[in-house]
């Protein structure tokens, strides 16, 4: 499994499992994150490839807690496109995003 840390928004790889996991419990790793009447969106960055492929990464996450898209999921490659997908996300649940 591949690890990557942050620099500058642009996920890096990571050889050193140490350094991974002083960046990981030291960074904020947030996108962004909106919450309205009980229902959050958060959008963070994993750290880990969750691609099955082998031929994209997947590093992002946007989920939905509360209400009645619970547990909704999707995940993508760059912070460009979380941005993206953070505010499809609140605009599914009526949440502004910015």
């Amino acid at each position: 499994m591949k690890i990557y840390i942050l620099k500058d928004k642009i996920p890096v790889l990571c050889e050193d499992p140490r350094i991974w996991g002083a960046w990981m419990s030291n960074a904020n790793r947030h996108v962004a994150v909106a919450e309205k009447d009980g229902v959050k969106v958060s959008t963070v960055f994993l750290g880990l490839d969750h691609s099955f492929d082998g031929k994209s990464i997947i590093l992002f996450e946007t989920m939905i807690f509360g209400g009645e898209y619970d547990q909704y999921q999707d995940r993508c490659c760059t912070w460009g496109v979380a941005e993206k997908m953070h505010k499809t996300a609140c605009d599914l649940v009526g949440i502004p995003s910015g």
